[in-house]
């Protein structure tokens, strides 16, 4: 007799399951199993690290098969929404409407991406949401259409909302001109203005909202400036006793009260004597430098974005903080001079802080070819991509070939810390020595 076939299929995962899936991966998972997923993938990490120095022919293995002792994940005292900073996407959404403000699901390769709200996601705070929804109101009330393809046409485009624990909110708008003109754009950044002022979005209490005229995907402020349609220029917020100035385009790190539970430890990596000179290479708004610049003799910031220099320098005046010098400038232009010249008998420590792509080949070059930094600290929210590049070019034995000359560091001790709840995703703090 055939055996009757019955159907076992799940039901689809609604919209906001999946959206909460893609953005957030661990969310169904209680918080401690989430640090233990976390500090299983690191584990790998440097195990993976380990096996490439042993084929470079560095003395890379420990215990477990690791490069160093790895200690567990550090939790972030904030575990739901965390985030001082949020970047919606206008699309269309799961129901056809193309003005929806949220996040994406689906990839642009498999041509089928959907924004859906992101009114569930746990990571978000409810104020970046009740900004997103304004602004999708604000859109969903304009002729203009909303910009989902270039060179289709459209104007309007993302949305980032920043704020701080003082309070404070900025809401920065992306606007695709098309061949609007000077008048056209005056009114329409006119009708913005008077929305989140006098309109619905005056619930949101901005503190500041910038408009961007924006014709790439991604505009700095040199190639396209931030405009101030309202309030005030910049946001501030409080970290470890200090005050920060943040710019619009300003890196900072997206979880506040992390973030001083990681300078805290950085300040004790370092071991830093009273006659220390740290080198803070992608310093942004100097927040590591400032918040260590009490332990050290000098702080020296290097940053590529403008703005956050400035930010710096205003951050070390407001807090009467006189030994700290910032230079502004791509790292793989500025550190190399920097270096090549240093004299300086002060013991030198290095703490690095670079985006995703990891730091430009010179840099590395140049902090490993300059005998003076004995102790480096890497500071990476993405160890297993390009930031691995840089830790073997950190420790091979020496090649000439590639003028990596001076004599290789070693990793000592691994701390990840949980920067991102209900993420994958972790900061690693690796401490290098020679």
């Amino acid at each position: 007799k055939e055996r009757a076939r019955v159907s076992c299929s799940l039901p689809e995962p609604s919209w906001e399951e999946r959206l909460a899936n893609a953005v957030t991966p661990l969310w169904r998972l209680p918080y401690q199993e989430q640090l233990q997923v976390k500090y299983e993938s690191q584990r790998k990490i440097l195990q993976t690290l380990a096996s490439r120095l042993e084929e470079l022919g560095a003395d890379a293995q420990k215990p477990g098969g690791l490069c160093c002792p790895l200690q567990p994940v550090v939790p972030s005292p904030v575990i739901n929404g965390y985030r001082n900073k949020s970047t919606f996407s206008v699309n269309r959404g799961p129901d056809g409407n193309p003005k929806t403000v949220g996040l994406y699901v689906g990839t642009g390769r498999g041509r089928n991406i959907v924004c859906v709200k992101a009114n569930h996601v746990e990571n978000i705070p409810s104020n970046h949401k009740q900004v997103a929804q304004c602004y999708e109101e604000f859109i969903s009330h304009s002729p203009l259409d909303s910009c989902i393809l270039f060179h289709e046409g459209g104007h309007w485009r993302e949305l980032v909302v920043r704020t701080t624990s003082c309070g404070h909110t900025m809401a920065i708008i992306t606007f695709h001109p098309q061949q609007l003109g000077q008048e056209a754009l005056a009114t329409q950044k006119a009708l913005l203005k008077e929305f989140f002022t006098c309109g619905p979005g005056a619930v949101c209490a901005l503190t500041s909202l910038y408009f961007q005229e924006s014709t790439m995907t991604r505009c700095s402020h040199e190639q396209s400036p931030y405009q101030l349609l309202h309030g005030a220029p910049h946001i501030f917020e409080e970290l470890l006793g200090l005050k920060f100035r943040i710019s619009p385009d300003a890196f900072f790190q997206v979880n506040t009260a992390g973030a001083e539970v990681l300078y805290q430890a950085v300040g004790e990596l370092c071991q830093a004597t009273g006659d220390t000179v740290l080198l803070d290479i992608c310093c942004g708004t100097g927040t590591i430098g400032l918040s260590l610049a009490h332990q050290v003799s000098k702080v020296i910031g290097v940053e590529v974005v403008e703005k956050a220099i400035e930010d710096a320098e205003w951050n070390a005046a407001f807090n009467g903080i006189s030994n700290c010098e910032f230079h502004s400038g791509k790292a793989e232009a500025v550190l190399p001079q920097l270096l090549a010249s240093w004299e300086d008998a002060r013991p030198l420590v290095a703490v690095v802080n670079p985006s995703r792509a990891g730091l430009h080949y010179r840099v590395v070059r140049a902090i490993r070819n300059c005998r003076s930094i004995r102790r480096l600290l890497y500071i990476s929210c993405k160890p297993e991509g390009e930031a691995m590049r840089n830790f073997l070019e950190l420790c091979c034995p020496p090649e000439p070939r590639k003028k990596l000359v001076g004599e290789p560091f070693a990793p000592v001790l691994a701390i990840p810390f949980d920067m991102f709840p209900h993420t994958v995703h972790c900061e690693l703090v690796l401490l290098f020595t020679r």
